[in-house]
């Protein structure tokens, strides 16, 4: 199964520019939208690179929330005979509400980012500002961490008693999977972390004397399932995530906004000895950066989840 590919090109509401970010100083424009261009290259950047937006459906957003219908369960067939009335049965059809937060991040640079044009600040920003919005995305949307949405893929899967707890081996990989069977889904992709891929490997069984595997590194397949890796400390080490990911919505209303600060003390970022970072004092500056992002999940029983067993800690 291929991954699945997100539109990378976005119908996003773009707000005119009053100047050219090829012509104009930092110094000269410290706030407002990052420029269209350098706008859309970021967000390519966050949808390229984060796991939820990689699997998940795009619901496009103009505003902070957004209503949408879905079918919670679609209408039946029924066999009939000649000349008889065809049955009709009833779809479950159900309205949801997205809602979007917004995500920042503060990047301390030297005071000499001022005098960059700003098409080459933007540039130079940019993956910065992707790799900050995409990680901390991803481990609200799916690990709970930090997370001002009401639902994540970890919570999902609690909630729907699809937990399955043990090491990573053939018969768990199996477990999880069977997890989501019982709500009459089908995964369409796991999430995993490099740092499984020794347990994945050895996670065979011998049938009939042949050596059995579901994992599959070279094509980046469980049980010829996708299979990304998020990078994320707060994943623990052992833990898979499978699911249905068409069930799980993502949305992007707004522009991204920035400002530049050259006097604040950042309380969050520390120099080296564990100071704060004082931008006057220090000659530099810092650039905020925030965007707009919804996520929501229309079936619990979609997802999945194999956790490690707790590590015992030895008595004092």
């Amino acid at each position: 199964m291929t991954q699945k590919q997100q539109p990378l090109k976005m119908h996003l509401q773009f707000f005119a520019q009053t100047f050219s970010p090829d012509n104009v100083m930092v110094y000269e424009a410290k706030d407002g939208t990052i420029p269209d261009k350098y706008n859309e290259l970021i967000l390519n950047d966050v949808m390229q690179n984060s796991k939820i937006m990689q699997l998940g459906v795009y619901e496009e957003m103009s505003e902070k929330e957004k209503k949408f219908s879905y079918f919670a369960e679609g209408p039946g067939a029924y066999w009939i005979n000649e000349t008889e009335k065809i049955q009709t049965s009833k779809a479950t059809w159900l309205e949801v509400t997205m809602r979007a937060h917004k995500l920042g991040v503060v990047l301390p640079v030297s005071r000499e980012y001022l005098h960059y044009k700003m098409a080459n600040f933007f540039e130079a920003m940019r993956p910065k500002i992707a790799e900050a919005f995409y990680k901390k995305f991803d481990e609200a949307g799916i690990l709970n961490v930090n997370n001002p949405f009401s639902q994540s893929v970890e919570q999902s899967a609690e909630k729907a008693g699809s937990v399955v707890t043990g090491n990573i081996t053939y018969d768990n990989i199996l477990s999880v999977q069977d997890k989501l069977n019982d709500h009459d889904e089908e995964p369409n992709a796991w999430i995993s972390k490099t740092q499984n891929h020794t347990a994945l490997r050895e996670a065979t069984k011998k049938e009939n004397g042949v050596l059995q595997s579901l994992y599959d590194r070279g094509n980046k397949t469980i049980d010829g399932i996708t299979t990304v890796n998020l990078k994320s400390k707060n994943m623990e080490k052992g833990t898979l995530y499978a699911g249905n990911f068409d069930h799980l919505r993502y949305g992007i209303p707004f522009n991204i906004n920035y400002k530049i600060s050259e006097e604040a003390q950042l309380s969050t970022i520390t120099n080296e000895d564990g100071s704060p970072i004082n931008l006057f004092e220090q000659e530099m500056v810092a650039l905020r950066a925030t965007m707009d992002v919804g996520l929501m999940i229309i079936k619990d029983g979609s997802f999945a989840k194999l956790q490690p067993k707790e590590t015992e800690k030895p008595t004092p």
